[in-house]
């Protein structure tokens, strides 16, 4: 039997105090606040309490360098309950990725990428014959309860000289198979306009915020033409921070056009957790709190929204009944210097700071 947890005192996103009782790993109780105890109590004295983050954009697969790291290294341990691994593996390594999964404490759905070999090299979609059907079948009959979608890296130095045409073989597999794709968009060619007139509702489009030459807004920060067609089709945005795919401008200019994020990811690996320029899902949250998005926007953006597009709404709710994943967070007053993937400095004076996670009967301090 897992034991109970109580967390007191703490308050929700509107900022009402509450209780809540967790008993074998289910939330049992919303209380008013102060009034209950026993078991593991932990003083959530302002602290807020959301639902568990989720991170829609991870490499959570040491094996692969440098697109690699734990699963509870950029998941629980940053407060993030549940992990989306962005196609570190294709078919050859994807029962691995899954056996690690089942260790960890964070959960763990993932994108299969459609290059067999997955991410074990940087130009994974060099070569077309790594592209193989019949493979990316079998992975899914093995492991579709984990798999929710298809991964393709669509940018110059993954697809070398073969352009789109690994995006077609990926929307041939999306349609055959009925899984949404996530594309990353980078470096040219193939011309990002190119790129987003494939996706389709559902699809998502993974480092939309990037400063690149080659991003989705032109020279005068307006978006493009084919991203606003995108959005009317019920394309995603996510923003998939990363080392080289997040600028403080093209952020700007997306909020300047009313173009917010459906969900804010970290693409963390072990370098950009270590070194920056991403360090954390509480950093990358606390850059859009400065881009001036409300507290109740940011958050959604990493619960109830990437819950949503999951298809698991118990994951982006805190209901009696519900499994308990939770996260524990501070705002915090005081000097923080933030850092985008041009590597341009912001300073801040009111920032996010994860304090814990609970999530499978289990409290994790961070």
């Amino acid at each position: 039997m897992k034991e109970k947890i109580v967390l007191q005192q703490a308050k929700l996103i509107d900022g009402r105090p509450i209780d809540i009782v967790v008993e074998n790993g289910i939330i049992a109780e919303l209380a008013e606040a102060g009034t209950r105890s026993g078991g593991l109590e932990i003083d959530g004295s302002g602290l807020y309490v959301s639902s568990g983050w989720i991170d829609m954009h991870v490499h959570a697969f040491p094996e692969f360098d440098p697109y690699g790291d734990e699963i509870d290294e950029i998941g629980v341990k940053q407060g993030v309950t549940t992990i989306v691994d962005a196609g570190s593996c294709g078919a050859d390594r994807f029962a691995d990725l899954a056996a690690s999964a089942e260790k960890a404490r964070t959960n763990l759905f993932a994108f299969l990428n459609i290059s067999r070999i997955g991410l074990q090299r940087v130009d994974e979609l060099s070569r077309l014959e790594w592209i193989d059907a019949d493979k990316v079948l079998e992975t899914l009959r093995a492991h579709g309860g984990r798999i929710v979608g298809l991964k393709a890296r669509i940018s110059r130095s993954v697809v070398r000289d073969n352009g789109i045409e690994p995006l077609r073989k990926a929307r041939e597999l999306s349609n055959r198979t009925g899984l949404p794709l996530m594309v990353h968009i980078g470096s040219a060619p193939p011309a990002v306009r190119d790129v987003i007139n494939l996706l389709q509702e559902r699809d998502i489009v993974t480092h939309y915020l990037n400063g690149k030459p080659n991003n989705l807004f032109d020279s005068e920060g307006r978006p493009l033409p084919e991203l606003l067609r995108a959005i009317r089709r019920g394309v995603h945005l996510d923003v998939g921070h990363g080392t080289a795919s997040f600028s403080f401008k093209v952020a700007e200019a997306a909020k300047r056009s009313g173009i917010a994020p459906d969900t804010i990811s970290t693409d963390i690996y072990r370098s950009n957790r270590l070194n920056g320029p991403v360090y954390s899902m509480s950093n990358v949250l606390s850059k859009f709190l400065l881009l001036g998005y409300s507290l109740e926007e940011t958050v959604a953006a990493v619960t109830s929204r990437a819950a949503s597009w999951l298809g698991k709404p118990e994951l982006g709710r805190i209901q009696v009944g519900d499994k308990a994943n939770l996260t524990l967070f501070e705002v915090k007053r005081g000097k923080l210097t933030l850092v985008d993937s041009e590597g341009e400095r912001r300073e801040t004076d009111r920032y996010i700071e994860a304090k814990g996670a609970i999530t499978n009967g289990e409290f994790i301090e961070c």
